[in-house]
């Protein structure tokens, strides 16, 4: 059903929805019709407006006008939060602000990640100068290879496009050669593979970034807030604090603001010095510490530590450390194309089969045959992990 226009509000264009016959959405066209600087914690109507543009304009007069570059499984939660926003505005303003429209490579429907396929109005080399371009994508985003994608995004980047990304988006533009010399962000499961795999990249975790002529953003919800930083620049706080009221969003968060919940929340625990011991450990899984390192730093003795562990957590700082690496680790092998060896010494490992006997007795199997899992090919140099992998199947086949 199509929200009601403003009075005065002339339609371009309508959102159409077509339905399959099991309920699957195979067409979400949307059009439209005439229809950063946020500060953190900002209650609405308190936001302040931003001179910095991220999009581009032809002119004063003109819409913002942004294609969607679609990447097969994107997020379509990620791809609502930029769109919906632009759609209010305009409803809400009684003027054409943002105008948009979605590209895949071919002109051919894209299938989002919940398996929902989404209309594109053009196909890529059907483009013809255009102001602003924002790569959407989602879950196997690093495993997208594709040069003349890449080639497309660089040409118009060199024409004076704005070019961004959502989610995992990032990825795309850091292998077409996007970022270098650019602040970007991405989302926080895949944060620290991208740092690994991008080390010469200005990675921050933050929920968007805008600098210059580029612009990243973290996905999730963290598109709202991306774009009421924009609706408040082009039309002022009023109408952004009206937007987020239509979203039940009450607070327009910062750039900078965390991208996950305190440790507080995710843990349900409050006590202080516990907080402390897992924020030090999360804060050095490369160069692993020992527990009385540990516990002199939070300021407490090596059995208090393990107290607290047993009390909240059910377990050992040990045990709880050594879960917290081997995940980091499993992030490393399913997205990044490090050896193993690499990913072993980014996890605070310094033996192959102490790293590999552990994986396997964490995740019932070897890092090597995680990485296969994941449909990536061992990268050269990774003979040392399977020479002792080998071994870990032998001991394993005389038990």
């Amino acid at each position: 059903m199509l929200d009601k226009p403003a009075p005065g509000l002339e339609m371009e264009r309508i959102i159409v929805i077509s339905i399959g016959n099991v309920g699957q959405l195979v067409s979400y066209s949307c059009c439209i019709g005439k229809d950063k600087n946020k500060p953190a914690g900002v209650k609405l109507g308190q936001v302040q407006s931003s001179s910095a543009a991220m999009f581009k304009r032809q002119s004063a007069k003109d819409p913002v006008r942004i294609g969607l570059f679609l990447i097969p499984n994107f997020s379509m939660i990620a791809f609502t939060c930029v769109v919906e926003p632009m759609r209010l505005a305009n409803w809400l303003s009684g003027e054409t602000l943002f105008e948009w429209y979605t590209i895949s490579r071919d002109g051919q429907p894209v299938i989002s990640s919940n398996g929902l396929s989404v209309t594109a109005d053009e196909a890529m080399h059907d483009i013809t100068r255009p102001s602003n371009v924002m790569v959407c994508s989602g879950i196997d985003a690093h495993l997208y290879h594709d040069a003349p994608t890449f080639a497309w995004l660089r040409r118009w980047a060199r024409e004076g496009a704005h070019v961004g990304a959502i989610c995992t988006g990032a990825h795309v533009l850091a292998r077409a050669g996007l970022l270098g010399g650019y602040r970007c962000t991405i989302h926080w499961h895949s944060l620290d593979s991208f740092a690994e795999e991008f080390p010469d990249l200005d990675v921050r975790a933050e929920l968007f970034e805008i600098d210059r002529d580029r612009f990243t953003c973290a996905g999730g919800v963290a598109g709202l807030d991306m774009m009421m930083r924009e609706v408040t620049r082009l039309a002022g706080s009023d109408l952004a604090a009206s937007v987020s009221e239509q979203f039940m969003h009450e607070r327009i968060r910062e750039g900078d603001d965390d991208q996950r919940l305190p440790l507080q929340a995710r843990l349900r625990i409050s006590h202080p010095k516990l907080i402390k011991a897992i924020s030090e450990m999360e804060k050095n899984t490369e160069e692993a510490l020992s527990r009385d390192e540990i516990a002199d730093r939070v300021g407490l003795s090596r059995r208090q530590l393990e107290r607290l562990f047993r009390r909240y957590l059910n377990t050992s700082p040990a045990r709880y450390y050594l879960k917290l690496r081997l995940n980091r680790a499993r992030t490393l092998l399913t997205q990044t194309t490090m050896p193993v060896t690499e990913v072993a010494f980014a996890s605070g490992f310094t033996s192959a089969s102490h790293f590999s006997k552990c994986y396997r007795d964490m995740f019932g199997r070897t890092p090597r045959a995680e990485r296969r899992g994941a449909g990536i090919v061992d990268p050269e140099g990774d003979e040392l992990f399977a020479e002792a992998e080998d071994i870990l199947e032998g001991e394993s086949d005389d038990a």
